[in-house]
């Protein structure tokens, strides 16, 4: 995916096109004695993918509906697409997209009248309206179903309808809430698609999203939001690091090869019905190198050898605990090292 454009690039309007396309700091809100985010600082260069996981209620959908202008913060600063939100909402509606949770089609008219109403909305000519309609309705494979009421679409064909109702307006920065919730895996697939040549497209997307293939899938960079906080940031890989629980496994078949070898390595958790050991370790070449070059000086020879690494569940599952099971979760300590 393209990588961050650096400051220096130019918006067709000639204006300097920011390296962010996305920047928050200390955003924070409350609805009563509930605070919903709690000192949250974002920063997402453009033309990538950024995914905010969260369990329920940690308030992914408030985050978008703060960034796009539709509530105010109670607190703290941001600027999308280079234009401060408290001081120039209208600059940037006028820069991004959004796509709910629910799709915005209306379900009584036509794909393309749909289509159409967007384009009025945008204030685009009749003809230049009818060619964006035309074209966005080919490019997310719609134009056989243009002229059919939205209601008899399937869930994926109305996701599609409702993205590119969105891109009508060429938005630079995409909110994507939740964008595959209820597809089945071959429209959660056909999106994803969608949102890569997007990006690729120099688009930059912000996703939140339940899935977490879908993040580790999609996103550049990932951060967890719970409890109001980010818990942590960083690539895939790098939340990945942050979770112990990675080994090796050696399997054996012979009983005095698998003895021999539990007897001579340390830190090793023993299975003796399966003739198999763990070994904790981060799954480098390194590593592996070196146990490799053990065995072989050793004459111990297993039979299997698999590597076995935290995914994002446990990423996941670990930072939204209610109790944290990671050594000095905080904040402020995963941003440093996720950086």
């Amino acid at each position: 995916m393209p990588s961050a454009t650096p400051t220096g690039r130019h918006h067709r309007d000639g204006g300097p096109r920011p390296a962010l396309a996305v920047s928050a700091t200390d955003l924070r809100k409350s609805y009563g004695d509930k605070t919903v985010l709690d000192g949250v600082d974002l920063a997402i260069p453009t033309g990538s993918v950024f995914a905010l996981l969260g369990p329920n209620g940690a308030g992914k959908t408030t985050a978008v509906k703060i960034l796009s202008t539709l509530i105010r913060a109670d607190g703290g600063q941001a600027q999308v697409a280079g234009h401060d939100l408290a001081r120039a909402p209208q600059s940037v509606r006028a820069a991004i997209g959004v796509t709910g949770q629910f799709s915005a089609v209306d379900g009584l008219i036509t794909g393309e009248e749909n289509m159409l109403l967007m384009a009025d909305l945008h204030h685009l000519g009749k003809a230049e309206g009818r060619r964006v309609t035309a074209e966005l309705l080919t490019r997310f494979d719609l134009t056989a179903a243009a002229k059919k009421p939205a209601a008899t679409y399937s869930g994926g064909m109305k996701r599609r309808l409702d993205i590119a109702m969105t891109l009508v307006g060429d938005p630079k920065i995409i909110f994507l809430d939740e964008p595959t919730t209820g597809l089945d895996p071959r429209s959660r697939h056909n999106m994803w698609q969608i949102i890569k040549e997007l990006v690729s497209g120099g688009v930059t997307v912000f996703l939140t999203t339940q899935y977490l293939e879908e993040a580790d899938q999609l996103a550049d960079r990932i951060a967890v939001l719970n409890n109001g906080k980010i818990a942590a940031e960083g690539t895939a890989e790098e939340l990945k690091r942050l979770i112990p629980g990675g080994h090796v496994r050696l399997r054996f078949t012979d009983p005095a090869a698998y003895r021999a070898a539990a007897t001579a390595l340390r830190e090793v958790a023993r299975d003796d019905e399966a003739l198999a050991l763990h070994l904790p370790s981060d799954g480098t070449q390194r590593e592996l190198r070196s146990l490799l070059d053990w065995l072989d000086s050793a004459g111990v020879e297993a039979d299997e050898l698999t590597v076995h690494t935290p995914d994002l569940d446990d990423v996941f599952f670990a930072l939204t605990a209610t109790t944290p099971e990671i050594p000095g979760q905080a904040a402020g300590h995963h941003k440093e090292n996720a950086r």
